[in-house]
């Protein structure tokens, strides 16, 4: 293995207060007790699809979906970075895999006008070999679109690549680029699909600091 790619929310960084606290705004505004972010959480990989679902019961066919969602996406952008932090663990794994001399990236679906200001304010910036968001390429994961693009942008071979997420998109992008799959059980989706274990990812890591054991 050369480089290791991780997918964003959920595994390097925990941003589901802050994406809560959207939610919990709109909620607020129409006269709704806000929600505990332990209900919210298992939503914030699925972004405002998942929590418009969680927090009013919404699904993007409905009517006024999109102004529903047009809101949540304009609180969440006022307020990206206030409890946004990396996971546990997570500081010491990338500390770990640049004294290896490893490159690391990120690819996520989260859009690039969020990604960037949090992956800045983490100061990840000038560390990461590579940054992908989910309209970076034409399709978003679980394509493999995304981890061939940021291969390429590190000229490297997929199958020298490994990735890591917390999702099942994240798995089956993966095997779609023939890279090594890494589930994280610590994330957002650990209960979806039948949780990390039924998603054939080649390895389930329970702490970021594992995957230094592994390589």
């Amino acid at each position: 293995m050369r480089a290791m790619l991780f997918d964003f929310d959920g595994t390097l960084a925990d941003t589901a207060p802050d994406l809560a606290g959207a939610v919990n705004r709109m909620r607020e505004e129409r006269g709704l007790a806000a929600l505990p972010l332990a209900e919210l959480r298992p939503h914030a990989s699925s972004g405002a699809r998942g929590l418009l679902r969680a927090g009013f019961g919404m699904q993007p066919q409905d009517d006024g979906y999109e102004p529903m969602r047009d809101a949540f996406l304009a609180y969440y952008s006022e307020a990206l970075c206030v409890q946004t932090r990396l996971f546990p663990g997570v500081a010491e794994l990338l500390a770990g895999l640049e004294a290896r001399g490893l490159p690391w990236g990120i690819v996520t679906n989260k859009a690039t006008r969020f990604t960037h200001p949090i992956v800045e304010h983490l100061g990840l910036s000038q560390r990461a070999a590579c940054v992908v968001c989910g309209d970076t390429t034409p399709h978003p994961k679980p394509h493999p679109a995304p981890l061939l693009h940021a291969a390429q942008h590190m000229r490297l071979e997929p199958q020298t690549c490994a990735y890591v997420g917390d999702d099942l998109r994240d798995i089956q992008a993966a095997r779609a680029a023939g890279m090594l799959s890494y589930a994280v059980d610590y994330g957002y989706s650990g209960i979806d699909h039948g949780g990390p274990h039924a998603w054939n990812a080649d390895a389930v890591i329970s702490h970021p600091m594992e995957l230094l054991s592994r390589l």
